[in-house]
């Protein structure tokens, strides 16, 4: 939270940090590898709903990432959030992601306050291979129709689910607003070897897995448990929305 924003200039700075996804590190260091740094990474913020569907107001604020992973972008634009606000990566090497970083299904308006210390997350090439192997080509092609065959290519959205301390939580399904939708969650295992359509990990992941086609938008939910509430999300071809899900306060 931060300073209240100029009714009559509604804009807000969104500060904070940028790093490597953390199961993306830890996959990294067991084989061997450190986690790549980010600095001058161009940072888009964005109404990622928007984006989705070419809305040409849907994009925000940029800014750049700096020594260290920090980031400020002042002067962003609150009368472009309808539903959330995100920050969106897109760097080569990794894919193009957007972490959601303000959902107004928690408040029931936009932001009023300046968001400090915010998490946008990355994800390497390297981990959205490991993600497409546990899932395994088949089942994205099953669920994409045959339009794909990695999960960049159709499309995804990577989940967790955390406690009030922030710790992953293990046994939780996640359903959609239907059953088409549930259809399209997976669970990775925690060594990423294969991956289930029942319950999270200890790593408290779910993957949802876009048809490859046109941009889509509905609602996900922590089934059996009303502290978390319904969040509204979306995916399209060629990119990952980063959602974490937590009990609301």
């Amino acid at each position: 939270m931060g300073t209240a924003i100029d009714p009559d200039n509604p804009t807000i700075t969104v500060s904070g940090q940028a790093e490597v996804f953390p199961e993306a590190t830890r996959l990294l260091a067991a084989q061997g590898q450190g986690a790549p740094t980010l600095d001058g990474f161009t940072l888009t913020l964005e109404e990622p709903l928007g984006v989705g569907v070419n809305d040409e107001h849907a994009v925000l604020g940029q800014g750049v990432v700096d020594t260290g992973g920090g980031f400020f972008v002042p002067d962003v634009a609150v009368n472009g959030i309808h539903l959330s606000l995100a920050a969106r990566l897109e760097h080569e090497g990794f894919v193009r992601s957007s972490t959601i970083l303000f959902d107004t299904v928690f408040t029931r308006t936009r932001p009023s306050l300046d968001l400090v210390g915010t998490r946008v997350w990355a994800l390497p090439n390297a981990f959205h291979d490991a993600l497409t192997h546990a899932l395994g080509e088949q089942a994205i092609r099953t669920r994409s129709d045959g339009r794909a065959g990695t999960l960049k290519d159709a499309g995804f959205i990577l989940g967790r689910v955390v406690d009030a301390s922030g710790v992953p939580r293990a046994n939780v399904r996640v359903v959609g607003e239907n059953n088409d939708v549930t259809a399209h969650i997976y669970y990775p295992s925690a060594d990423f070897q294969s991956a289930t359509q029942k319950l999270t990990s200890e790593t408290g992941l779910f993957v949802y897995v876009h048809s490859g086609a046109v941009p889509d938008v509905f609602e996900l939910a922590v089934k059996g448990e009303k502290a978390y509430m319904k969040r509204n999300v979306g995916a399209a071809p060629g990119a990952a929305l980063i959602v974490t899900f937590y009990p609301a306060e």
